[in-house]
């Protein structure tokens, strides 16, 4: 077909490169793969590298230790209107078809073909109305940072996840940094306090450190723990420094950097002695706990340790705002409608 035949093909099709994020479609994959029963998986959200990252690793890996789960389906949006990831989207349908997983044109098209579910939207503003239709329809779900885009959202994906019965999880692989396990096996003692940092780079749609501070922060909670009662904050164009103080005094310290070249690591301070954090293990980890979560029900991280970790976030966007003064959670998370 020459090109002006094939654009106008595509244009009556509603198909062309500016409509593809938005225009309903069905794209099958030509060689679709097979899961055995119980063990097949959707996708929501095909604007993300963490969707072909996670289908190359269950469908071309093959990695016994995620129990033979396997990508047979995706739904591609996805983010609307953040340029960076919506651009994504039909290269993304590509790869993954490759890897033999049919793409369809809606979520509830999607729940019939598969028995759980990989929430991988990159806009967590979408993540409510997405996550219910599935919890509704009975699938356990991973919700992939961040868990929305406002406290208030969290909380309400939270109850609904008790009002379905389903336990959702959520996590980012930064728990899994190298030290962490170490840290939580008790090899410093008692943890004293911590410093963590990685990237925070800002996305106007979502408050500050949502959109990818979460990382660094999570990996201040895995190895603090929950208790955390108020933060302060320090902003600068370069980076972020989020101080909480804990119900037991301890102080745990988050650096989100975006200049200079950032990366991700940390420190603890324990009563044996410290302990290095890093480097980054991959998504590996993180897979094999979901796969965990998909056969059993059972989630690693509790809900009040990821509602806590996004107020902690919440809390230190509105120090922001009271240029540096301390902020506390029980405060951010009463206005959210905890």
């Amino acid at each position: 077909m020459h090109k002006e035949k094939r654009r106008k093909f595509l244009k009556t099709m509603g198909l062309t490169t500016a409509a593809l994020g938005a225009a309903p479609y069905i794209l099958r994959s030509q060689n679709s793969i097979k899961a055995a029963p119980g063990k097949r998986v959707g996708i929501i959200g095909l604007d993300t590298s963490h969707s072909i990252a996670f289908t190359k690793a269950m469908n071309v890996q093959n990695h016994a230790d995620l129990l033979g789960y396997k990508v047979v389906a995706a739904y591609p949006h996805g983010s609307k209107d953040i340029e960076s990831s919506v651009k994504r989207i039909p290269g993304y349908i590509k790869d993954v078809q490759e890897m033999g997983v049919e793409v369809v044109d809606s979520i509830d098209a999607m729940l019939e073909k598969v028995d759980v579910v990989l929430l991988e939207t990159n806009d967590g503003r979408r993540h409510l109305e997405q996550v219910l239709p599935v919890l509704k329809a009975g699938k356990r779900v991973f919700v992939d940072k961040p868990v929305a885009a406002s406290l208030e959202d969290t909380l309400k994906i939270y109850a609904a996840s008790k009002e379905y019965g389903i336990p959702i999880f959520s996590a980012s692989s930064l728990r899994y940094i190298k030290g962490a396990k170490e840290v939580a096996e008790g090899k410093v003692g008692r943890v004293l306090g911590a410093n963590t940092w990685s990237p925070a780079k800002i996305e106007k749609t979502h408050p500050d450190m949502y959109w990818y501070g979460v990382h660094g922060v999570e990996t201040l909670f895995t190895v603090m723990g929950t208790g955390c009662q108020e933060v302060s904050r320090v902003h600068t164009e370069g980076c972020d420094v989020i101080t909480g103080v804990w119900d037991d005094g301890r102080v745990g310290v988050f650096r989100g950097q975006r200049a200079g070249k950032p990366g991700y690591g940390g420190h603890v301070f324990g009563e044996k002695g410290g302990l290095n954090l890093g480097p980054y293990q991959g998504y590996l980890p993180l897979l094999v706990d979901v796969a965990h979560y998909f056969d059993t029900g059972e989630v690693p991280v509790t809900p009040e340790e990821t509602i806590e970790i996004f107020a902690f976030m919440s809390a230190a966007d509105v120090s922001k705002k009271k240029k540096g003064k301390s902020v506390r959670l029980d405060k951010v998370l009463k206005k959210a409608g905890a």
